[in-house]
């Protein structure tokens, strides 16, 4: 039997215990779309991080409750800037690294969207309702997977191929945004403020796709999410029959 590819998931750090952790959605969303996921510990070791990395298939960035540090991007801080957590900035952004060197198709959302744009060279705005006017409300509280907004979707890109309509409806939680883009990435939706909310790497050898919102809330009932997460593990598939086809010759 064909195994299940391994998906790589950072998790995040608790700071007043200690302790890491990973909300429940990603694992289970993963593993509902036929993958495995294995929990990345956050330790911002080079070395470490490849020797786990090379193992796995593709790699899942979550969000989280904190903020990339705006040193990263070359700016000071600004008066609504969240927490900062330099020990999974430094472990996020040793993973993405390894996972271009691996050649690892990657699926990042909310904080890791943001990460992934700083890591290629691209901005943040580090405030939304300070520094964008008539911004609609992103941070919407609970329930948490209740859709909020509409973004629309780029028809030709990844994620627009996977859904039914360009007019997709969303939840929301995040104060921060993505500003300048980074190198090989490209804006594929944007909500009603014009802040953009998915991108993408547009090379065609590779699977690099990014989204502000949060599909592994209410995955279960929610078509477009479903497609997503299986799409991903999908293209992380064709690593292990790759593998084991070089295995057999």
């Amino acid at each position: 039997m064909t195994r299940r590819p391994c998906i790589g998931i950072p998790m995040r750090i608790e700071i007043p215990t200690d302790r890491f952790y990973l909300s429940r959605y990603y694992s289970e969303a993963i593993e509902a779309a036929g993958g495995a996921p294995v929990h990345i510990s956050l330790i911002p070791n080079a070395e470490y991080v490849d020797s786990v990395v090379e193992r796995l298939d593709g790699i899942l960035l979550p969000g989280s409750d904190s903020d990339v540090d705006p040193l990263r991007y070359g700016q000071q801080p600004h008066q609504g800037l969240g927490s900062v957590h330099p020990i999974k900035d430094e472990t996020d952004l040793l993973t993405i690294a390894a996972a271009e060197r691996f050649g690892l198709p990657l699926l990042a959302i909310c904080f890791g969207m943001q990460v992934l744009n700083v890591s290629r060279g691209g901005t943040l705005i580090q405030d939304i309702a300070s520094l964008v006017p008539k911004a609609v409300k992103h941070e919407q509280g609970v329930p948490r997977d209740r859709a909020s907004h509409n973004v629309k979707l780029e028809s030709s890109s990844r994620l627009g191929k996977l859904s039914t309509t360009n007019d997709l409806l969303v939840n929301s939680h995040h104060h921060q945004a993505v500003d300048s883009i980074g190198e090989n990435l490209v804006p594929t939706a944007w909500s009603a403020d014009g802040l953009v909310e998915a991108i993408e790497d547009p090379r065609e050898d590779r699977f690099v796709a990014a989204v502000q919102w949060h599909p592994e809330l209410g995955w279960k009932e929610d078509p477009f999410s479903q497609r997503l997460f299986k799409s991903f593990v999908s293209y992380a598939s064709q690593r292990v029959q790759s593998s084991l086809t070089s295995a057999t010759v």
